[in-house]
């Protein structure tokens, strides 16, 4: 009866070592950000577009872009390029479309030497750029 015991408990301090690897090693570690930090580099190039200087509407864009590429790269998303990093955490996407055309345009100003970015537009990826840093709890 003794050497039951034994056994049975040797058996749950087993168990308890099993499910506590894999409770530790079986789940993907949550990460978070510094969230001071990104609010004010966003804040940062929220102030850097200004209506009356186009010359801005550019690097605003590039700039946001760069953000929420940062903030998913710091919280370990795969993927080589931005594009594979937002599939991979496309389902915290609130406006899943919104960042995508956001980007879009990023990479036309990255491409295309002749594109003309309004005002408007500048400011509607920035404002898809900050939904995206919020979705991913950085801002």
């Amino acid at each position: 009866m003794d050497l039951t015991i034994v056994f049975l408990f040797v058996g749950i301090i087993l168990l308890a070592a099993f499910l506590l690897f894999i409770m530790s090693f079986g789940k993907k570690r949550c990460r978070i950000v510094d969230v001071e930090k990104y609010r004010v580099k966003y804040l940062k190039i929220e102030q850097q577009l200004k209506k009356s200087e186009p010359s801005t509407y550019h690097m605003s864009v590039l700039n946001g872009d760069k953000l929420v590429d940062e903030a998913m790269k710091e919280l370990g998303a795969r993927g080589e390029t931005m594009g594979e990093r937002l599939k991979y955490f496309v389902a915290r996407f609130s406006d899943r479309n919104g960042i995508w055309t956001a980007h879009k345009l990023r990479n036309r100003i990255a491409h295309e030497s002749d594109i003309v970015v309004t005002y408007e537009d500048a400011k509607y990826a920035l404002n898809n750029f900050r939904k995206a840093l919020k979705d991913l709890g950085a801002i």
